[in-house]
C-alpha cells in the first residue's frame, strides 16, 4: 500500500499515471488515495476535496481519538462491532471484488499498523506493544470466523489484508522484547508467525531470536 515509502521525490508524467489508474481497478485506487490524504499539505488536502464533500461537515471537532492508542481501540470497537462489514450477493462473476466496507477496513488497518512501526522507533514500547496487539487481536477474529468484521466473497481470512508483515514484525518484536518475559515473548512470537507468516516464518522466527534477550532466545528456542 506505499504509504510512507517515499524517499526521494522523482519527476512522474501526470498523462501516464492517469493512463495507470484506468487499469489499477477501484481497489488500488481507493488505498491510493487513502495514503494521499496523509501526504497532502493542508491546503492541497482542502483543494483537492472541497468539489467532491461538505467541507463544513469535515471539520475537527474535538471527539476523534488524537492518541494512537485511543485510534487502535477505537478501530477495534467499530470492527468488533460490525460497522465496516459490507457484504453482497456473491456469484461467479464478483467472486474476487471487495465491498466498499471491506477496502475501507483493510485500508485503515494497514495505516495503523504503519503508524505503530513509526511508533515503536521512539515511542514507549508499552504502549506501541498494546497497539499492535489490539490489530492483531482483530486479525485473529476475523480468523476465528465467528464475528461479522469484513466480508470476503470467497476465501475468507487475515491474509486477505495484505499486510506488510516482513516490515511491521520487526518493529513488533522490538517493543515486544522490551515488554515480555522470555516465555511471554516466544508464546506470542510464535503465534503470531505461525499463524500469519507462512513461507516467511523462518527468516521472521530467526529475526525475532535475533532482537530478543539471551532469555528470551532461550525461550524461543524452546518453543
Amino acid at each position: 500500500m506505499g504509504m510512507w515509502g517515499i524517499a526521494v521525490a522523482e519527476q512522474i508524467d501526470r498523462d501516464k499515471l492517469r493512463t495507470a489508474l484506468r487499469t489499477m481497478g477501484n481497489e488500488y485506487i481507493f488505498y491510493m488515495l487513502y495514503d494521499a490524504i496523509e501526504l497532502m499539505p493542508p491546503a492541497t488536502l482542502q483543494k483537492l476535496v472541497e468539489p467532491y464533500l461538505d467541507l463544513e461537515t469535515l471539520r475537527p471537532d474535538g471527539g476523534l481519538p488524537s492518541s494512537l492508542l485511543a485510534k487502535a481501540e477505537s478501530f477495534a470497537r467499530a470492527s468488533l462491532a460490525g460497522d465496516y462489514y459490507e457484504d453482497f450477493r456473491v456469484d461467479s462473476r464478483n467472486s474476487a471484488k471487495k465491498s466498499t466496507g471491506t477496502i475501507a477496513w483493510i485500508a485503515e488497518c494497514n495505516r495503523l499498523l504503519a503508524l505503530c512501526v513509526a511508533d515503536a522507533r521512539s515511542g514507549d514500547p508499552s504502549q506501541t506493544r498494546q497497539c499492535f496487539d489490539i490489530i492483531f487481536g482483530v486479525l485473529d477474529e476475523i480468523d476465528a470466523g465467528s464475528r461479522d468484521i469484513i466480508f470476503f466473497a470467497d476465501e475468507a481470512g487475515s491474509w486477505q489484508v495484505g499486510v506488510d508483515w516482513k516490515t511491521v514484525l520487526p518493529s513488533w518484536f522490538k517493543v515486544l522484547s522490551a515488554t515480555s518475559t522470555p516465555e511471554d515473548y516466544a508464546s506470542r512470537v510464535v503465534h503470531i508467525v505461525n499463524r500469519h507468516c507462512g513461507y516467511e516464518a523462518p527468516a521472521l522466527l530467526a529475526l525475532a531470536r535475533k532482537l530478543a534477550t539471551p532469555a528470551q532466545q532461550r525461550a524461543l528456542t524452546e518453543a
